[in-house]
C-alpha cells in the first residue's frame, strides 16, 4: 500500500514516567485511579433506587427474641448432652435482621437447610446448619473419639443416615426453641423437610426482611454453627410483644411472676367482720347512753347480714352458733365485679 502524499509521518510523544520511590507498589486505590475507577467519582443512587439496591436493612428491635434465643440457649445445650452424651457449650453468637435473598447467597455450601412451619402462625422458618456441626453430629451419635476432629469427605451430597442423624439434633433446635416461645405465644414447630441447595428452600422473597440468629455449637472442640432464620412476615402475629423492652427474663406473657404474686397475695391474712345492724341516732342521744339502755334496730332475727372486709360488703349470712362459739352461715354473696 502506497502512502498518501497528504499523509505526514510524526513522532509519538514517549509515555510519562511516574516518580515513585524505590521499592514503592500500587495498592488497589492506585490501580482504581490509574484506570479511572474511581468510586468518589461515581454518581450516587437517591429515591427508591438507593433504597431498593441498599444492603442496609432498617428494622425495629426485637428486644424478646433475644430473651427467647438465651432462654432456648441454655435448654438447648441439656438436650444435646443428653442426645450425644458429650460435653457442649452453645452460645448466641449474634442476632441480626437480614434481606432473605441476602442470607441465601451467603449460606456456605455444602449445609442443610431445614424447612419448618409454625401452624399457628400459618407460615414458615428455616435453620441452616453448616458442614463443620454435620460432620461433627453425626461423629458423636456415631460413637467417635471424644475430641478428635470429625472425617470430612468433600464433593459428595449427605447420605441418608447423616440427613436422619442431624434431623434429630434440628427437632431438639425447633422444640427447644418453641418451648422458649411459650411466655410470648403457645406454639410449635415442625420439621417440613430438609434441603441441600438454597433454590429449594425459598420461603420468602429475595427482599423480604428476616431475623437471622446464630448459634455456636462446641463438642469437645469440634462443632460448628447453626442459623434460625424467620422471616418477619412469620413473626407478624406476635411483632408488638417482641417489642416490648423488659429486664431479664419477664416476658410480656410470663405467667411466673404474676402467678407468685397470686399466691403470696392469697395468702394473706385480712380482718372480716358482720354488721348486724345500723341506725342513726341523734348526738344528743348518743352522748345521753347509759349502761343498760336498750338501742333497738330495724331489722330482725331471721334478717340476713351483711359480712364485710375493709368497709366493702362481700357476702350476707345468718347468725347462729357452732361449737358454744358465734357463728355466721354465708347465704348469698355481693357481686363485686369481675375477679381475675
Amino acid at each position: 500500500m502506497m502512502p498518501d502524499d497528504d499523509f505526514e509521518e510524526f513522532d509519538l510523544p514517549d509515555p510519562p514516567v511516574m516518580d515513585m520511590p524505590e521499592g514503592a507498589t500500587f495498592d488497589q486505590a492506585s490501580i482504581d485511579a490509574l484506570f479511572g475507577d474511581s468510586s468518589s467519582d461515581l454518581p450516587q443512587k437517591s429515591g427508591l433506587r438507593a433504597v431498593i439496591e441498599s444492603r442496609v436493612v432498617s428494622h425495629a428491635r426485637l428486644p424478646m427474641l433475644e430473651v427467647v434465643c438465651e432462654r432456648m440457649v441454655r435448654s438447648f445445650a441439656t438436650s444435646m448432652r443428653n442426645l450425644t452424651s458429650d460435653a457442649i457449650e452453645v452460645s448466641l453468637d449474634e442476632i441480626a435482621s437480614v434481606r432473605f435473598g441476602d442470607f441465601m447467597n451467603r449460606v456456605p455450601l455444602p449445609s442443610m437447610i431445614a424447612v419448618f412451619k409454625v401452624p399457628a402462625w400459618q407460615d414458615f422458618g428455616l435453620v441452616t446448619v453448616e458442614a463443620n456441626l454435620i460432620y461433627a453430629v453425626v461423629d458423636a451419635l456415631l460413637g467417635g473419639r471424644k475430641g478428635a476432629a470429625p472425617r470430612k469427605i468433600e464433593g459428595r451430597a449427605f447420605t441418608t443416615i447423616e440427613t436422619t442423624l442431624v434431623s434429630k439434633m434440628i427437632e431438639l433446635v425447633l422444640r427447644e426453641f418453641s418451648t422458649a416461645f411459650e411466655p410470648i405465644a403457645p406454639i410449635t414447630m415442625e420439621l417440613e423437610r430438609i434441603e441441600t441447595s438454597p433454590r429449594f428452600a425459598a420461603i420468602a422473597g429475595p427482599t423480604n426482611v428476616a431475623s437471622a440468629a446464630t448459634f455456636a455449637v462446641d463438642m469437645d472442640g469440634r462443632g460448628g454453627n447453626f442459623t434460625i432464620l424467620l422471616p418477619f412476615a412469620t413473626l407478624e402475629p406476635v411483632r408488638g410483644k417482641l417489642t416490648q423492652r423488659f429486664m431479664g427474663e419477664k416476658l410480656g406473657g410470663d405467667t411466673t411472676w404474676r402467678d407468685h404474686m397470686r399466691s403470696e397475695i392469697l395468702r394473706t391474712e385480712v380482718e372480716i367482720y358482720t354488721v348486724l345492724g345500723e341506725r342513726n341516732m341523734r348526738l344528743a342521744d348518743i352522748h345521753s347512753l347509759e349502761v343498760g339502755q336498750t338501742i333497738a334496730f330495724d331489722v330482725t332475727p331471721d334478717d340476713p347480714l351483711e359480712v364485710c372486709c375493709g368497709g366493702v360488703p362481700l357476702a350476707r349470712a345468718q347468725i347462729g352458733s357452732q361449737r358454744n362459739h358465734v357463728a355466721i352461715g354465708i347465704v348469698d354473696t355481693i357481686a363485686q365485679g369481675p375477679h381475675k
